[in-house]
C-alpha cells in the first residue's frame, strides 16, 4: 500500500501530536489534567487526537528505531569525547525523534555531529562539486561531508559522511583519502570513496589506488575499473566493476546491479529529505538491480515495490515506512 503526501499540520492537528509526545511514559497529573481540559474544549479535538494516535501507532516502531540507532550512536560519540552523560531517555527519544521527523525534515543528528569537523558538506539531494587547494576536485554525493588538511608531506582528506569522487591533479606530495578506520592513498587519478555502514569501498576509474582496510593491513593496489570494501581493519578481494555505471551520480543516475536492497535504500535515504526506515530485516538482503532518476526517491520506492512486493506507508509526507 502506498500513501499519498499529506498537507502540513492544521493548528489542531500540530497540538494533537504535541499531546501525544508529552503523553508517552508516565505523564504527571499536571500534564494529564491539561491533556483532559484540551480534550474538552471541541469536538473536533477528541476527533482529530484519536486519527493523530492512529498515525503515531503506524509509525511507532519506525521511530523507536530511529532513535534507538541515534541514542546510541550519539552515547558512543559522547563515551569518545570523555563526556559522561544520559543523553536521552529512550522513550523521550522516540517521541522527540517522530516529531522531528514530520517538522524538521528529518531527525539526524550525527549528521550535526559530522558536520562540526568537515569542511565541505552537501544537503540530502545535493551533489556538489569542489576544488581543493592543490587543483584537485571533489564531488559530493548528496549527503556527505568531508574534512580537508594538507601539509607539506602529505594532502589528507577525511570521508566523514556519504561518498565523494576525487580527480587527483598529479604531485610528488601523496593524496590520501581516510575513511572508516581505512585509507586509499594516490599520486594522481580518480576514484571514489564510499562509507557503507561501518566500512568503506573504493572504486576506481583510472591510474592506481593503493588501499588498505586498517593500519595493519598490507596495501592493496587496485586498477582501472577495480573496487575493493573493507570493515574493521580488513579488507576483501578486488572486484572487476563497471566504474562508470557505479559512479553515475555525479550525472544523476543511480544505477544497481544484483545490491542488496538494505545497500540501496541506504543511498535513497541520502536524497530524500525526510526518512525511510525498513521494519522487515528478512527484506534487507533481496538482491535488486535498475537505473533510476536520483531526483525522484519516491519514484525509485514505488518501483522498488513492484519488484520486492514490500508494504509502503507515507506519514505526513516526512516518513516512509517499508514492511
Amino acid at each position: 500500500m502506498s500513501l499519498e503526501s499529506s498537507p502540513p499540520l492544521s493548528p489542531i492537528e500540530q497540538d494533537a501530536w504535541l499531546w501525544l509526545g508529552r503523553l508517552q511514559g508516565q505523564p504527571d497529573d499536571g500534564v494529564q489534567m491539561a491533556f483532559e481540559q484540551w480534550l474538552a474544549a471541541a469536538p473536533e479535538h477528541v476527533d482529530t487526537f484519536v486519527r493523530m494516535q492512529s498515525l503515531w501507532h503506524l509509525s511507532r516502531p519506525a521511530a523507536q528505531q530511529l532513535a534507538n540507532e541515534e541514542h546510541a550512536a550519539l552515547q558512543q560519540y559522547l563515551s569518545a569525547s570523555k563526556r559522561q552523560r544520559r543523553y536521552w531517555a529512550p522513550t523521550l527519544a522516540m517521541a522527540a525523534c517522530l516529531l522531528l521527523v514530520v517538522w524538521a525534515g528529518g531527525w539526524q543528528p550525527l549528521r550535526w555531529v559530522d558536520d562540526l569537523g568537515a569542511d565541505m558538506v552537501s544537503a540530502p539531494g545535493e551533489v556538489r562539486t569542489v576544488t581543493l587547494s592543490d587543483g584537485s576536485s571533489v564531488v559530493l554525493d548528496a549527503d556527505s561531508a568531508i574534512a580537508v588538511r594538507y601539509s607539506a608531506v602529505e594532502r589528507h582528506v577525511e570521508l566523514r559522511r556519504g561518498a565523494a569522487y576525487f580527480s587527483v591533479v598529479r604531485g610528488e606530495i601523496p593524496f590520501t583519502v581516510a575513511a572508516a578506520g581505512g585509507e586509499s592513498r594516490v599520486l594522481g587519478t580518480r576514484f571514489e570513496v564510499r562509507r557503507l555502514g561501518e566500512g568503506a569501498r573504493v572504486s576506481v576509474q583510472q591510474g592506481r589506488v593503493a588501499v588498505r582496510g586498517g593500519p595493519l593491513e598490507a596495501p592493496r593496489v587496485l586498477t582501472a575499473d577495480q573496487q575493493v570494501s573493507y570493515r574493521d581493519g580488513v579488507s576483501g578481494n578486488p572486484l572487476a566493476v563497471d566504474t562508470a555505471a557505479l559512479t553515475a551520480w555525479r550525472d544523476g543516475r543511480l544505477s544497481f546491479y544484483r545490491a542488496p536492497l538494505g545497500e540501496v535504500l541506504d543511498e535513497l535515504r541520502r536524497y530524500y529529505p525526510g526518512r525511510i526506515v525498513l521494519l522487515d530485516d528478512a527484506l534487507r538482503g533481496k538482491r535488486v538491480s535498475g537505473s533510476f532518476a536520483s531526483q525522484d526517491p519516491e519514484a525509485i520506492l514505488d518501483a522498488l515495490q513492484g519488484v520486492v512486493g514490500f508494504e509502503q506507508h507515507k506519514v505526513l509526507g516526512r516518513l516512509i515506512i517499508l514492511r
